[in-house]
């Protein structure tokens, strides 16, 4: 069981924090008496969700940059001096037939999706071990089926899976446990944010995901978050390696 006070005190990175699972996760930490900082790109966004979250801190950054997990690792040792959780939220997705491959940003993908949080478990590793602290990385229930034109983010997605995998037994020995968890359709503007995509095209997509999840309807990020905070508690000693399905039951539908 997770109780009520296991966040006071703690202190937790949660990427792509701004919005959507991010922005909510950051919410529910914070109000537990966790120390947060949230990175984004986007400064207005940033502002807002400092406004929203009482004691969160900020930090501009694009997860794409190579020297971006250093830089948070600073961040959070700067202004606390540990750290206990970190949630690799950012995520990089765009729709794409095969005739429009694109280079870039199947690369764009790749250096979010799987580079950004390797190097930001690599940099807080050590601070990491010392609070016998945890991960938890956001991958998406998309790779779990083949979706038309998502195949690149399913991809990298279910490359994110691996290296949980890979990360819990190497992290082992220092008491780090390291989990994910696989969203399914949730309604959290990443279609029109960073999949990039027309309002109503949006929402003729969030239509269809609705009526094909068996238990009625698009996730929410509130439908989220709990298990967020099970997977990265301290109380939480005998869990590691391990990829949560949270879909509706939309990734087994037949």
């Amino acid at each position: 069981m997770i109780s009520n006070n296991s966040w006071q005190d703690k202190v937790a990175i949660v990427t792509g924090g701004s919005s959507g699972i991010g922005h909510a996760t950051a919410q529910a930490l914070a109000e537990r008496g966790a120390g947060v900082l949230i990175t984004g790109r986007n400064a207005e966004r940033l502002t807002d969700a400092a406004r929203a979250i009482e004691g969160v801190q900020t930090l501009q950054i694009d997860s794409a940059d190579p020297d971006s997990g250093k830089r948070i690792v600073e961040a959070v040792l700067n202004r606390w001096g540990q750290l206990d959780l970190i949630v690799n939220n950012s995520g990089a997705g765009q729709p794409m037939p095969m005739g429009a491959y694109d280079a870039n940003a199947i690369k764009n993908m790749s250096d979010v999706n799987i580079i950004a949080p390797s190097m930001l478990v690599s940099e807080g590793r050590a601070v990491l071990a010392q609070t016998k602290g945890a991960i938890v990385n956001i991958s998406t229930a998309v790779s779990r089926n083949a979706v038309p034109m998502m195949a690149h983010y399913a991809a990298t997605k279910a490359a994110l899976e691996h290296l949980t995998k890979s990360w819990a037994i190497e992290m082992a020995g220092d008491g780090i446990r390291v989990n994910a968890i696989a969203p399914g359709p949730v309604k959290s503007g990443a279609l029109t944010g960073m999949m990039g995509l027309p309002d109503e095209m949006a929402q003729q997509i969030e239509e269809q995901e609705a009526s094909q999840v068996p238990l009625g309807r698009r996730g929410v990020p509130s439908d989220i978050v709990p298990w967020v905070l099970r997977l990265g508690s301290s109380d939480n000693e005998w869990l590691t390696g391990q990829i949560i399905t949270v879909d509706g039951g939309w990734a087994d539908r037949s």
